[in-house]
């Protein structure tokens, strides 16, 4: 008798916060502890699963991964392929301050196996693909197990299989993780989208781990009960890295369209205030105190500041820290981590990189910031993914966020303190294959 089938008394709907992070706590659960919890899920067959992407759909879910897409309308473009699909659950988190994935592969990996097998009803999938950071030791150990228990206790109605990706930047790009898996380098690919031809030429739906995760609640509690928290047209709970100017760094599930105030404040706030806070990861934009005191925590909320929610990062930079050094560091960075096969996106953030660098050594010329705002229109919307454009909002929120710090750089002036805040890995620290 399979876990599912055993298990009788299942536990009620959690009532508020946390939802995906309370489930295990401080520790991965058994399989058994997550039916109890859980409870069964739906099982894939070969037609998609039209009531479960109705459900999603009233639920009114968004991806996690950075591109808020409707998760509903994601699974009908993929059930309406030529084909039977796949599905991939995306946990290679690229950015690096970024550690909502990580955390909850390891905390909660059934949840997240839950959500990808009812993607793969939804869709009528015939495989699912977990693919996980390869530096990720934790939750790669952590879906292993989890792996392993269901394979003993409860065979899955389709094969499930665990890759570990690269680390780079861009290869958790849907593209880039579909080229990967196959047999390609981990590089995004210009060409039909992974919706319509994907792994083995198959429809293939990329969701982030995240989302999966909060799939398997909305179809074990419904939609109504997603929606008690958020806010109408952006509905549920969402996670946050949040890192910087506060003291207790960590992630955080916060309602969608919480204050970004209150957010600061739940991380410890900072005792000797903040200079400017950056929202939405390395393809985010940096947010004026006077910004950051009336934002919400949502897409619609941060586009009135000129935000973005994106992968749910949040760093909060002291008073004292230098904007313009910290967005150096993040834009030379992004230039080292090019995939290398477009040349808008080589030499273009290379040209980005290099700029912003001699600002902050205050080794530039005067019209240096003109400069950058030329490049940075000349390189958005090329290449083969989104890394230029990415690395041109950054730069123009840095320029408009930190003006003055700008141009007493141009002055030749220094700012007085050094510290890094924002966290960079070393961006060759891994191959492509």
């Amino acid at each position: 008798m399979s876990v599912a089938a055993s298990v009788i008394d299942i536990a009620p709907a959690p009532e508020g916060l946390p939802r995906l992070l309370g489930e295990a706590g401080k520790a991965q659960v058994t399989l058994a502890e997550h039916r109890r919890r859980g409870g069964p899920i739906p099982k894939a067959g070969r037609e998609p699963r039209i009531d479960v992407i109705d459900a999603l759909a009233r639920a009114g879910l968004r991806g996690k991964g950075g591109g808020a897409f409707p998760t509903a309308r994601k699974m009908e473009a993929v059930a309406a392929g030529t084909g039977r699909p796949v599905v991939v659950a995306n946990g290679a988190e690229g950015e690096p301050a970024s550690t909502k994935d990580k955390l909850l592969l390891t905390r909660a990996p059934h949840l997240v196996i839950d959500g990808a097998l009812i993607a793969a009803a939804a869709v009528g999938a015939r495989e699912v693909v977990l693919c996980v950071d390869r530096h990720a030791t934790a939750a790669l150990d952590a879906v292993r197990r989890a792996l392993s228990e269901r394979r003993e206790l409860e065979p899955a109605s389709v094969p499930l299989r665990l890759v570990a990706v690269p680390s780079h930047y861009v290869s958790g790009e849907e593209t880039a993780v579909v080229r990967w898996l196959n047999g390609g380098e981990a590089k995004p690919a210009s060409g039909p989208r992974p919706f319509e031809r994907g792994v083995g030429r198959r429809p293939t739906l990329v969701d982030n781990v995240e989302t999966l995760a909060h799939v398997a609640q909305i179809l074990r509690w419904g939609s109504p009960w997603f929606r008690s928290v958020g806010t109408r047209a952006e509905p549920g709970s969402t996670l946050l890295t949040v890192s910087g100017a506060v003291a207790r760094p960590g992630v955080y599930e916060v309602p969608v369209g919480a204050s970004l105030v209150r957010v600061l404040q739940r991380a410890g706030g900072a005792e000797e205030g903040i200079s400017a806070v950056l929202v939405g990861g390395y393809f985010g934009t940096w947010l004026t105190p006077e910004q950051a005191a009336v934002a919400q925590v949502s897409c619609e909320g941060l586009a009135r500041v000129d935000g973005g929610l994106g992968c749910g990062v949040v760093v909060a930079l002291p008073r004292g820290a230098c904007g313009v050094v910290e967005s150096a560091r993040v834009l030379s960075w992004l230039a080292a981590s090019t995939a290398g096969q477009c040349g808008s996106c080589v030499h273009g953030l290379r040209s980005l990189g290099e700029g912003a660098g001699a600002v902050a050594r205050g080794s530039a010329p005067r019209d240096a910031a003109m400069q950058l705002v030329r490049w940075a229109d000349q390189i958005e919307g090329r290449g083969a993914c989104r890394l230029p454009d990415g690395a041109a909002r950054f730069l123009r929120s840095s320029l408009t966020t930190f003006q003055h710090e700008f141009d007493r750089h141009l002055r030749g002036a220094h700012c007085p303190d050094h510290r890094h805040v924002l966290p960079l890995p070393n961006p060759v620290r891994d191959t492509w294959r």
